[in-house]
């Protein structure tokens, strides 16, 4: 009886031993598989978020290094043969969102081609086919196409709801955007995702409530960099603070422009270091940092109040004596960006990024300069 059940009970366990270890096999080449997509996928993401966004030239050499270094990832995994087709058409649809970043358009659209045959409706294949349509009406629709199709928590969704925050962000329609990005960051998404597009959810969310504003304003609010033009053109198409200066008046952007520069209400440098002005006047096409916006919103604010004592108060402060010191790191005592630059961080017009430093390099952002003019001009 012993000798039967022996013969009958080791070729189940020889069968289960085997089986285990098949599982085990495929477990570990799935985990191997997903731990490299979510490598690829951590490298591609902020550099698609960042597509289009202005750049300083060492910036631009910094993301010119991690595409090619995403690149040379993706390589190294294509030549690792697989023959999983869903891994191998979700790599093929990588490439694709890479080669787009690239500007290698006709390579992605084969790229995404190929992708959909070897694994039909991957989610990154159906990101890149929302990716190389331009017009963000169109993909705005492709998106509802795909949203409707899928179960609302299956994976992927998530991805589908930020291209939807970006495509409504790009038409303007901010309130619906920020509850896509919103979405999206609940949906349990990698963190990479928001990380990169938080930005762009903040953005929207400080945009949702613009009805009223200029048709030639709006296409500004968005901007992450501005112009004096812009600035100028903010101020007079959405309040008063320029009136004691056109008198009502219709005038010309470049009159205006050299009008303010020679009130002093434009720097001629932006640098907070500079400790005597240039003699090159400004250009009204220049790039508006935060210094640059603190000095014409202090300058702007002390108008309105018909108070120029403002412009000298915090100097007189903090920066006398034999030891002048500045309570803000990045911000020297005896700058003449300090009296502007203090005012505008006391009275909450602008922050501080860190709790400490002002950034004054950093360009002004559009949306903000609107939200703090109008707060003046109330």
């Amino acid at each position: 009886m012993k000798k039967y059940l022996f013969c009958l009970l080791f070729p189940l366990a020889l069968f289960s031993a085997c089986t285990t270890t098949k599982d085990i096999l495929i477990d570990s080449h799935t985990s191997q598989a997903d731990v490299k997509l979510t490598e690829i996928e951590a490298a591609i993401v902020p550099l698609e978020a960042t597509a289009g966004a202005s750049l300083s030239a060492a910036d631009a050499r910094t993301r010119t290094g991690r595409i090619t270094s995403a690149r040379q990832m993706l390589t190294q995994m294509e030549r690792e043969a697989s023959a999983d087709a869903d891994y191998s058409g979700k790599l093929l649809a990588w490439s694709g969102r890479l080669a787009i970043l690239e500007g290698r358009y006709s390579e992605a659209l084969r790229l995404h081609r190929q992708s959909n045959v070897v694994s039909p409706g991957n989610f990154p294949a159906i990101i890149l086919s929302i990716r190389l349509e331009g017009d963000p009406s169109k993909r705005l629709e492709i998106i509802q196409r795909e949203l409707s199709l899928i179960n609302p928590r299956v994976s992927g969704a998530g991805e589908l709801h930020i291209e939807r925050g970006r495509a409504l962000l790009a038409l303007n329609r901010f309130s619906e955007s920020a509850g896509a990005f919103d979405t999206a960051f609940s949906s349990g998404l990698e963190r990479v995702y928001s990380d990169s597009y938080s930005a762009d959810r903040n953005r929207a969310w400080e945009l949702r409530n613009t009805s009223g504003v200029a048709a030639g304003s709006l296409g500004l609010l968005g901007r992450d960099s501005i112009t004096w033009n812009d600035c100028i053109a903010l101020a007079r198409n959405e309040t008063q603070l320029l009136r004691f200066i056109t008198g009502g008046r219709t005038i010309a952007d470049n009159e205006l422009f050299n009008r303010l520069v020679d009130r002093a209400f434009i720097p001629f440098s932006q640098d907070v270091n500079v400790m005597q002005w240039s003699a090159a006047r400004p250009r009204a096409d220049e790039t508006v940092t935060r210094a640059g916006a603190a000095w014409l919103v202090w300058h702007l604010y002390a108008e309105s109040r018909a108070d120029r004592g403002m412009l000298s108060r915090y100097s007189a402060r903090f920066a006398t004596g034999a030891n002048p010191r500045s309570p803000i790191a990045d911000i020297p005592p005896l700058s003449p960006f300090f009296d502007s630059i203090l005012g505008c961080v006391e009275t909450e017009f602008m922050s501080l990024q860190d709790g400490r430093n002002f950034r004054p390099s950093q360009p002004m952002r559009g949306a903000e300069l609107l939200s703090i003019l109008r707060r003046i001009d109330d």
